[in-house]
């Protein structure tokens, strides 16, 4: 009597090579990967990664000028002397704090986000080029934003909690919660699932436009620095169109990430804003503070937007190249 056992022979390569069954599988899986949307995931996620870690200082700092209110100024100061006051107050780990729980959130969202680009643009019937840019970039921003926007609060959270604002007691910045705690006590005392998801809307109205722009202007940009049929161009030029793609789309959005801060922390204890709707929001904010209560945190955050920008379309663009020539074939139509 036989076992039933599985096969380890070897199958037929398309040449009419055996190849050995392990070796197959892998070949199928880097065929797989080098797809071009699921290479634009895998590299949209590394490159989602490494950006906001390069300007996790920045990017926290721009939050604590954000969440300022009227007869609020702890932060009231220059960016070099509130990365300092971050530093003295709180030491690397202010620099670094809820740069965890952005990366888990920046990872599938930057990984949804360019790889939903791709499907959209590849299934899309508009035929103008810049029209499909924007339109395709816009519904990637919602489709991404949609999937991880509980770790975008709880981010928000983790950013202030530690932070030196007089509304917040010793007892909450001495007792800090972790991502999943920050995000059970949500949950529980906010208003259960709804809460997760405070501040969606102008979330919304603000990344389909920024997204869309950033692809548009990105592109653009890189066709003429980089134009068609150019091998290897330098990985300066690649920089130069990021930083340029994410500066001006971020500067024409800008107001809508100050409210979507504020809506995240509309409930939190000591901190809460109780704007009864965007529109309130939008006229509370212009008659305490002015127009540029709309642009609060404006500076580092166009000084983050270069470094961030150009490394994340840098690293997508390397990671992604790396996938595809997975799939590479020599003169014999054999992988390499």
């Amino acid at each position: 009597m036989s076992l039933d056992r599985k096969s380890s022979s070897p199958v037929t390569g398309a040449d009419g090579d055996n190849v050995p069954a392990p070796i197959s599988r892998l070949i199928q899986l880097r065929h797989a990967v080098a797809q071009p949307v699921f290479a634009a995931f895998l590299a949209g996620g590394v490159a989602g990664a490494v950006s906001r870690t390069v300007v996790s200082p920045l990017e926290r700092l721009k939050i604590l000028f954000q969440i300022q209110s009227h007869g609020r100024n702890e932060y009231k100061m220059s960016v070099g002397k509130g990365l300092a006051k971050m530093w003295r107050e709180e030491g690397w780990r202010g620099f670094m704090r809820g740069n965890g729980t952005n990366c888990v959130r920046i990872v599938p969202y930057s990984a949804v986000q360019f790889g939903s680009y791709n499907f959209y643009k590849s299934v899309s019937i508009i035929r103008e080029e810049i029209q499909v840019q924007l339109v395709c970039g816009g519904a990637a921003g919602i489709t991404s934003v949609t999937f991880t926007y509980p770790l975008d609060i709880v981010r928000t959270r983790l950013s202030i909690q530690s932070a030196s604002f007089a509304t917040l007691s010793e007892e909450t910045r001495r007792k800090l919660p972790g991502m999943w705690a920050t995000m059970v006590n949500m949950y529980k005392t906010e208003g259960g699932f709804l809460a997760l998801y405070r501040g969606i809307l102008p979330t919304v109205a603000g990344v389909a436009p920024y997204v869309g722009l950033n692809f548009m202007t990105y592109e653009s940009v890189r066709k003429y620095l980089t134009p068609e049929g150019e091998k290897n161009p330098p990985a300066m030029r690649k920089l130069a169109a990021g930083a340029i793609s994410g500066a001006v789309a971020q500067t024409c959005t800008y107001p809508f990430d100050v409210l979507r801060r504020r809506f995240q922390i509309n409930t939190m204890s000591g901190m809460g804003y109780q704007y009864k709707s965007i529109w309130d929001a939008i006229t509370v904010i212009i008659s305490q503070e002015g127009v540029m209560g709309l642009y609060k945190g404006i500076v580092p955050n166009l000084l983050k937007v270069a470094p961030s920008m150009a490394s994340s379309w840098l690293s997508f663009e390397l990671t992604r190249d790396f996938f595809v020539a997975m799939n590479r074939h020599d003169e014999h139509g054999r992988a390499i």
